[in-house]
């Protein structure tokens, strides 16, 4: 019975590699980075609050405000193997910083603070997503409105009045924009966005005028801008390159969001509560 007893016998060593396959500890299924739906450790909140304002600002019209991607073409993040796969930043800042340019994503200029806040605020969206990529499923606060509209309209006046009013471009505000929490992501984000598919408004189109050698100026809203070439709209939609050698040519960039972009160090999450609980009195 030979044939019988090697059947045994590779039925035993089966038998035996599975029992020790099945203790052995699992590991991820990929190298260096957590398994899509692997618990993550819970980040700090103050930096994920920090993250959520600067992604606000600098990743949103791409990505979209809830991550699954935006009015400019940015790709789903909550399915991105690459930010799935982030534990500290290691996957998601290098992007940041410009190493997926040659794929079409631009560098970001932000500081490493803020990369590092932006990368643990993905993560802690990330870590409420249903199956498939499902949006987040957390139970948000039924109200943001708990700050105090007196020492809003006191901040308002120190920070914002030299650059809006009350009785010009912000009149009614808080009617155009009803929901709280949409009031206050539009004024961090300088303005809120343009709707799904529709052009940026023109007070906040970024703009550029690129100086050559010889003189002649060209200028147009800035499409794309890193250490190497600088593109821009023409007025007829299509689109024209400068190649950059570190200063030449000489391109002046004109963002009417840079100031909301220099206030996130400055004002605190209280600063933050007030001025909205005074914005959503601007009916």
């Amino acid at each position: 019975m030979p044939f019988l007893k090697e059947c045994r016998t590779l039925a035993l060593i089966v038998a035996t590699t599975t029992a020790v396959w099945a203790q052995a500890p699992q590991t991820p299924r990929r190298p260096g980075g957590f398994v899509p739906g692997q618990a993550r450790p819970t980040g700090d909140p103050a930096q994920i609050a920090r993250g959520k304002a600067v992604y606000g600002i600098s990743c949103r019209s791409c990505h979209g405000a809830d991550l699954r991607g935006g009015d400019m073409g940015g790709p789903n993040l909550l399915r991105s193997q690459l930010s799935l796969s982030d534990r500290d930043g290691e996957k998601i800042i290098p992007v940041i910083r410009g190493s997926l340019q040659s794929s079409g994503m631009p560098a970001i200029p932000m500081s490493a603070d803020d990369s590092k806040a932006v990368a643990t605020y993905v993560r802690s969206v990330l870590a409420t997503i249903g199956g498939q990529g499902k949006p987040p499923s957390a139970q948000e606060p039924p109200t943001i409105l708990v700050g105090k509209a007196a020492e809003g309209k006191v901040y308002f006046a120190k920070m914002c009045a030299k650059c809006h009013s009350v009785t010009g471009d912000l009149q009614g505000i808080a009617t155009r924009i009803a929901d709280p929490k949409a009031l206050q992501n539009a004024w961090v984000a300088g303005g809120g966005r343009p709707g799904r598919g529709g052009p940026p408004s023109p007070k906040r189109q970024v703009m550029a005028t690129v100086t050559q050698p010889g003189g002649q100026v060209v200028s147009g809203p800035l499409l794309r801008i890193d250490d190497f070439v600088v593109a821009l709209e023409m007025p007829d939609g299509t689109s024209r390159s400068f190649r950059r050698d570190g200063d030449v040519p000489k391109v002046v960039v004109q963002d009417p969001l840079a100031p909301h972009r220099e206030l996130l160090p400055v004002y605190t999450d209280k600063d933050m509560h007030n001025l909205t609980a005074y914005l959503v009195t601007l009916k």
